[in-house]
């Protein structure tokens, strides 16, 4: 009981110093996986991804993407500054693109910075401010690590392995499997599965970085009314779910809106 009472400690201590902060809510998250890792890994399966994917030949598509990707950007960038949280962006090397399927309703930011939007989630999007409520969720998501954490906690639950380097060298193919998971570039090239605590997290700091990009807040909950109308009631039950509902999401945007306000007032362009 001793000798278990004691390795306990030891993985509680080991644990804690493994943790890092999210960056705007301030919740702890299993960070056994650097930033120097991961990002070069996702860069190169991004670079995959663009190379055997059909980009947009849709100009004006493609050029508001990139347009709404900046502004994203420089808003994320100046926050970080301004609340001091700039080293959590070391490494990033952003990069937009707009990928020709008008079936995949979908998007998603690869730790680093690197973006993919879908031709299928346009029309829900409806205009730039639509594209940028979708921006800033998906780039809230790399800002707050949670691919990183997905890694971590898979390499702890799967392999029993906290250090990256020593799952590469006794499971290189279980390890990689879970990268491409945990960043979101499996073979479907589906987006990850975040947690409803991740989900619901990319949407709080989401709704601050488009506001301070200058684009109206108040366009979030809008956006999700219309995902929930393409979705033609076919979502499941929340508790099934790993995805907050529609109409939770809605309700906890509309809650979190007087907030954002604040920094589209602030921040919005004359």
């Amino acid at each position: 009981m001793k000798y278990f009472n004691f390795l306990s400690l030891i993985l509680a201590g080991f644990l804690m110093v493994q943790c890092a902060t999210v960056p705007v809510t301030g919740r702890k998250q299993l960070s056994t996986v650097s930033n120097d890792e991961i990002i070069p890994m996702s860069f190169t399966q991004y670079e995959q991804v663009i190379k055997e994917a059909k980009l947009s030949d849709d100009k004006e598509q493609t050029a508001m993407i990139k347009r709404v990707g900046s502004r994203i950007q420089k808003a994320v960038e100046l926050y970080a500054a301004e609340q001091g949280f700039s080293d959590a962006l070391r490494g990033f090397n952003w990069e937009f693109n707009l990928i020709d399927n008008d079936s995949t309703v979908n998007a998603w930011c690869m730790p680093g910075g690197k973006v993919a939007f879908y031709t299928g989630i346009m029309p829900i999007c409806k205009d730039e401010t639509g594209v940028a409520v979708v921006m800033g969720h998906e780039v809230a998501h790399a800002v707050a690590s949670h691919g990183r954490e997905r890694m971590s906690q898979g390499m702890m639950a799967q392999l029993g392995l906290g250090s990256l380097q020593v799952a590469m060298g006794s499971n290189p193919t279980g390890t990689q499997e879970l990268l491409m998971q945990s960043i979101g570039a499996g073979t479907q090239l589906g987006m990850l599965k975040f947690s409803r605590t991740h989900e619901s997290e990319a949407d709080k700091i989401g709704l601050i970085f488009m506001a301070i990009a200058g684009y109206n807040p108040e366009a979030a909950p809008k956006f999700w009314e219309r995902m929930s109308a393409g979705s033609g009631g076919q979502a499941p039950p929340e508790w099934q779910s790993t995805h907050p509902s529609h109409e939770t999401r809605i309700s906890d945007l509309n809650a979190q809106l007087p907030k954002a306000r604040e920094y589209y007032n602030k921040y919005k362009r004359n």
